[in-house]
């Protein structure tokens, strides 16, 4: 059973760094890039960025431009999303998403196979 599970939200002051993992399970992780998406309430869904197989990553959304970086432990099947100098504009639900896709096709189609539940992340002022 494929299972994407996000961690490490919650509350957070403005200012303030949080990293989330996302656990992945039931699938061969390290043939797939895996990206990170947001969505706040009364918005689209966006998408943040993405890596490779072999870690390479694609250019951040401009809204965590400088802000975020994306890693991958292969050999633990998880997939983190470092974000820092939080805003209170961050604050959204944060999605993890699988594609057997090279990483420049998921850049430009956003198509994934398998997503995460999300995880809610809440910047404070």
């Amino acid at each position: 059973q494929v299972q994407l599970a996000e961690s490490g939200g919650g509350l957070v002051q403005a200012g303030g760094s949080l990293r989330l993992s996302c656990a992945a399970s039931g699938f061969t992780f390290n043939t797939y890039a895996m990206g990170w998406f947001r969505q706040a309430p009364g918005k689209e869904r966006e998408f943040l960025s993405a890596i490779g197989r072999l870690g390479a990553t694609t250019p951040a959304a401009n809204s965590v431009e400088g802000r975020v970086t994306l890693s991958r432990d292969n050999a633990e099947n998880t997939v983190y999303l470092q974000l820092n100098n939080l805003k209170p504009e961050d604050t959204a639900m944060y999605y993890c998403a699988a594609s057997q896709q090279s990483l420049y096709m998921f850049a430009q189609n956003l198509l994934a196979d398998y997503w995460g539940k999300g995880i809610q992340v809440t910047v404070s002022s």
